[in-house]
């Protein structure tokens, strides 16, 4: 741990901080509305205005801070005694990671710093008395140029009122020190007697009223007065003289100031009174806080309201919801978001995804009442409050109004882009007795909504809340069963419908619970494939598929092919080409042994960030299947964009073509389609000779399913079709 650097002018900065009274009385109640303020705005636990005597630090103010012990308050372990060093704002991305903090008891310890912001508080007298700052227990991979004006603007709040303070208290002491504090004050500094008669008048009273030093002394203080405010002043000057006490003297006083030329201007006033040879006397310190006023409005804007799209955010919409159960009345909330967008910032750049969420923001607002709430809860998210309605089909309508909106082509500049949207809905009472319930639950009707496919809105039932539960659950197992290598592989058999000969096999991913046995992969993979291992296990699937066909072929399966399917989070990891060539490499296996299959939702999720991987795979003489074609939304010109090699029919049609002509129309039409695109084509789940007869009749060459044989463990396979031969002679 590296100590705080010294300050060459420590004696200098000591008395500086000793003139705002912090040492006698720590805190500073006017400021707590600032740290409140910075914590929402950055959307940290943590914020606080650090003041560092001589071996200590001390909070004037703070929020978030219960859980930091008070025996870490020494100098030598304070961020802050580094950040008064700085000349603007000391950013620490990750502390455990910097080698200044990363062994500090504050990041060790159960304070668990991670990021920190931090700005000097450098005084008119150009000292640094302590640091406004912000912390985070998580780590924070940037704290960009706009983040740190809204820090420094913060501070500049904080330095007015500090100003005040000392001001304040040089006015308690003696008038000698007032007045020798209010000549090179840039507040206005104003003294009267008890007759309220301006006894001094500094050069900053003469910049901020208009009113010449001599114009102003001998005057009344109503000279500056509104007439609306002279009332309260002058009583509460005369209890003040008849011996009673001031409800203005030893506070903050919000007030309008009348400059010579009429105009008002919103200021603070600090009153101050002593007695000097037994006369009474008053001192004003007035500032003008409009450009003050202005900031903390934008500041409240920014802590409240989206920057991009101008809509309340998140913390916003919460507070609303809360307001609307408390006040014992339905509610609906909608949440919304948009398909693929992640794609348009990929391909088209930054400023046209933005773009594209103001349009949004401005379609959504169209969709709803005046008296109703469109918020920004996410980068491509939105919420729909709609007070005092409880009716599942108007939510329903209102929610198809928004998909349709959102679906309509964005027009930007030479592009038209097509997006899709879902959206899912929680009712007050029925879905949720408070806030962050109802927000919850309207969170997971949405992602029931997304399962269910493109432009579906959805209303939350209970069973979405169970199947959560389990999510979790199988989030913590599967984590484990990664761990402790309880993931399997079976493979079911690929063969040519004429005769039944191996041609190849699909890689299958099973799990070996330790309790539960051998798990369905419909139990565990969809929290895998949106769980952070997924593509960790894709990777192991590649790795362990390829090492079998590698061994299979060199037992007397020489043209031996092996499907592997995919996870959208290899894509995105941006390595797949790199880590499939060292695969097949690795394990000298030909890249025609090697066929991925890919889904309809990587394609269509993803899109551009799919194709050039493919590309370079297809390149590389790996095939490329589309598993389950015909059952979604894929259309043509996919199959002319993107590089596949095979199409694999979906075993729903293979089930009832016997029966079902519109299904058997289907399938030769997939096989037409793979005849004019040149693609293989395999039939997935064939169970019976008929239905084998029947794919011969329509011109399908390959198929796989319960008829030839069901997934199995690898020995099992190789037993079946006579996989250890080559084997055997070696060793004969």
């Amino acid at each position: 741990m590296r100590h705080p650097p010294l300050i060459a002018d420590e004696e200098l900065r000591l008395r500086a901080l000793a003139e705002y009274g912090f040492l006698d009385e720590p805190a500073e109640p006017g400021l707590s509305d600032v740290t409140q303020l910075a914590a929402r705005m950055f959307g940290v636990p943590t914020a606080v205005v650090n003041l560092i005597d001589r071996n200590h630090v001390f909070f004037a103010a703070s929020v978030g801070t219960d859980h930091i012990d008070p025996s870490l308050a020494g100098r030598d372990i304070s961020f802050c005694a580094h950040a008064i060093t700085e000349d603007s704002v000391m950013v620490v991305p990750d502390a455990t990671l910097d080698p200044r903090f990363h062994d500090n008891p504050l990041v060790t310890g159960p304070a668990s710093f991670r990021f920190y912001a931090g700005v000097p508080l450098r005084v008119a007298s150009g000292q640094a008395l302590g640091a406004f700052c912000i912390i985070d227990t998580r780590a924070r991979s940037s704290f960009s140029e706009f983040d740190r004006q809204q820090l420094e603007s913060l501070a500049k709040l904080v330095i007015d009122k500090l100003e005040l303070r000392r001001l304040d208290i040089a006015g308690r002491v003696s008038q000698e020190r007032f007045r020798n504090i209010a000549a090179t004050s840039p507040d206005s500094i104003i003294c009267t007697d008890a007759e309220g008669s301006i006894t001094m008048w500094n050069a900053a009273a003469e910049r901020m009223f208009g009113y010449a030093a001599g114009e102003a002394v001998g005057q009344k203080i109503d000279l500056i007065i509104p007439d609306h405010l002279r009332d309260e002043i002058y009583e509460d000057r005369l209890r003040v003289t008849a011996g009673g006490s001031s409800r203005l003297v030893g506070r903050t006083n919000d007030m309008l100031g009348l400059r010579k030329d009429g105009s008002l201007f919103p200021g603070e006033l600090s009153l101050s009174m002593w007695r000097e040879d037994g006369d009474l006397s008053f001192g004003a310190i007035i500032r003008d806080v409009t450009e003050r006023r202005r900031n903390e409005d934008r500041l409240y804007h920014l802590a409240h309201h989206d920057q991009l799209t101008d809509l309340p955010n998140r913390g916003v919409l919460k507070q609303r919801v809360g307001e609307e159960i408390a006040g014992g009345q339905p509610v609906t909330l909608i949440i919304a978001d948009l398909d693929g967008f992640k794609d348009i910032n990929d391909t088209l750049g930054h400023d046209c995804g933005d773009a594209v969420l103001k349009e949004a923001a401005r379609r959504l607002s169209g969709c709803v009442r005046p008296t109703d709430t469109v918020a920004r809860v996410g980068s491509d998210e939105f919420a729909l409050l709609l007070p005092g309605l409880a009716d599942p089909m108007q939510a329903a309508a209102i929610a198809e109004t928004a998909i349709k909106a959102l679906t309509r082509p964005f027009v930007l500049d030479s592009h038209e882009i097509h997006m899709s949207a879902g959206a899912g809905i929680a009712i007050h009472p029925a879905h949720g007795e408070s806030a962050d319930e109802l927000i919850g639950n309207a969170d997971l009707a949405l992602f029931q909504a997304k399962l269910d496919g493109r432009g579906t809105r959805t209303l939350f039932t209970r069973a979405m809340r169970s199947a959560a539960v389990a999510r979790r659950t199988y989030d913590v197992e599967i984590r484990r069963a990664v761990e402790n290598g309880e993931l399997r592989l079976y493979y079911q058999p690929q063969v040519r419908l004429s005769d039944g000969v191996l041609v190849g096999a699909e890689a299958l991913i099973r799990w070996l619970h330790p309790e539960r046995g051998l798990v369905s992969p419909a139990a565990f993979l969809p929290a895998l494939e949106g769980g952070l291992l997924a593509a960790t296990v894709g990777d192991w699937v590649l790795e362990t598929a390829c090492t079998q066909a590698a061994a299979w072929r060199s037992r007397g399966a020489p043209a031996f092919r092996m499907g592997v399917n995919l996870f959208g989070a290899q894509f995105r990891a941006d390595d797949l080409v790199a880590k499939v060539a060292a695969v097949l490499r690795d394990r000298h296996l030909s890249p025609d042994a090697l066929e991925l299959e890919i889904t309809e939702n990587i394609v269509l999720d993803q899109n551009d960030t799919v194709l050039g991987p493919l590309r370079a795979l297809r390149d590389m003489g790996v095939g490329i299947a589309f598993d389950d074609y015909g059952t979604g939304y894929a259309s043509l010109s996919l199959l002319k964009r993107f590089p596949i090699t095979r199409l694999k029919i979906d075993q729903t049609f293979v089930r009832t073509m016997c029966e079902s002509p519109a299904d058997d129309a289907i399938i030769r039409a997939v096989l037409y389609l793979g005849e004019s695109f040149g693609l293989d084509v395999i039939a997935e789940g064939i169970e019976t000779e008929a239905q084998r007869a029947q794919l011969i009749k329509n011109g399908c060459t390959e198929g796989q399913g319960y008829l030839f044989g069901r997934p199995m463990a690898p020995e099992d396979f190789a037993a079946a079709f006579d996989l250890f031969k080559r084997q055997t002679r070696t060793a004969a």
